[in-house]
């Protein structure tokens, strides 16, 4: 005889309690995610050295950058060097992503392309993904450097007279530089050319620097961290629209909104261009409920979790000298 698909009340199992994303895992990735996106469009943050008017630089500024039509669009600040010439390494990889796109339309596979180039698989797989080749060298021409708080020295002394490598390199080092002479001398060779160092630009803060700015409530930030940071996403709409995003997501999670907010969150970083957040949106997508439990529910798993982190340092600190019933004894004995 089949049964009936009711039980009693005294027979139900126990319900288990709802999958939740702790909130404090969820804002170290989002965290994540921004220090990458502001590394990638630091370089949107410094002004094209010396400018039209910088002297000894009006007959070089004005020429078109190689691989530039007349008239075309402007390359972005990061992609030029010291004196407004477009840098070598993205010379180079216009050449590579023309060559690829070439191919891959051509109808030849990543396999082979990586064969004729002589390229890893992967890094012809970076080029076929990215949209333009403005993606592609974003974050090697927008990194810091050590050098970076030592320029406008350089460029003090070059205009000063002082033109041999060795010597900046030897001054430098009396103000705490560490890096090698070849590192001066690949900066200052495009001074050769320009007769003159333009004006250095303005310094940059860091990328950790501005991320902690992102993340921090704004009524904790001191005035001139505030004003920093509005100059920073006026300059970059990259960056502003990452802070809007950041913004949007720190109030979903303190005022525990995520089962009205998350939805919308999602689909607004998914039709914005920032590549990192969508990343986490994705992962977001797989985990949805749980993570719409984390942002909406009061309770969290904090103590449970803090309780294996301590089991796990005590027996760390038994590597080697003792079983378990001393490690039985140890976790129960513990003051906290």
């Amino acid at each position: 005889m089949r049964r009936s698909g009711w039980r009693s009340p005294e027979k139900d199992p126990p319900r288990r309690a709802p999958r939740r994303r702790p909130t404090s895992a969820l804002w170290h990735n989002l965290a994540e995610y921004a220090e990458k996106t502001v590394a990638g469009h630091r370089g949107c943050l410094k002004d094209q050295p010396g400018g039209a008017d910088a002297p000894g630089t009006a007959g070089t500024l004005e020429q078109e950058p190689p691989g530039q039509a007349e008239g075309g669009p402007i390359m972005p600040p990061g992609f030029l060097d010291a004196c407004g010439r477009e840098r070598r390494l993205v010379a180079r990889t216009r050449d590579r992503y023309a060559e690829i796109r070439g191919r891959l339309d051509a109808g030849e596979s990543l396999s082979a392309i990586s064969r004729v180039t002589g390229l890893d698989r992967k890094t012809v797989q970076r080029f076929a993904r990215a949209g333009s080749v403005e993606e592609l060298p974003g974050k090697a021409t927008s990194r810091e450097s050590k050098l970076d708080e030592f320029m406008p020295y350089l460029h003090q002394r070059w205009n000063e007279g002082i033109t041999d490598a060795a010597q900046l390199h030897a001054e430098l080092q009396q103000r705490g530089w560490t890096g090698s002479e070849q590192t001066v001398r690949r900066y200052v060779r495009p001074f050769r050319q320009a007769r003159t160092a333009p004006d250095p630009a303005p310094a940059v803060p860091k990328t950790r620097q501005i991320t902690r700015w992102l993340l921090t409530r704004p009524d904790h930030l001191q005035a001139d961290e505030q004003a920093q940071l509005q100059a920073i996403r006026a300059r970059c709409p990259h960056i502003n629209a990452l802070a809007g995003h950041v913004t949007a997501f720190a109030e979903m999670m303190t005022a525990r909104t995520g089962s009205r907010d998350l939805e919308t969150w999602l689909a607004a970083v998914e039709a914005d261009d920032q590549a990192g957040l969508r990343s986490l949106a994705a992962g977001i997508r797989n985990d949805q409920q749980a993570v719409t439990n984390g942002l909406t529910l009061h309770w969290n798993s904090g103590k449970a979790e803090g309780t294996v982190n301590k089991i796990k340092m005590i027996k760390r600190q038994m590597y080697g000298r003792a079983g378990f019933d001393l490690l039985r004894k140890r976790v129960i004995l513990h003051p906290a």
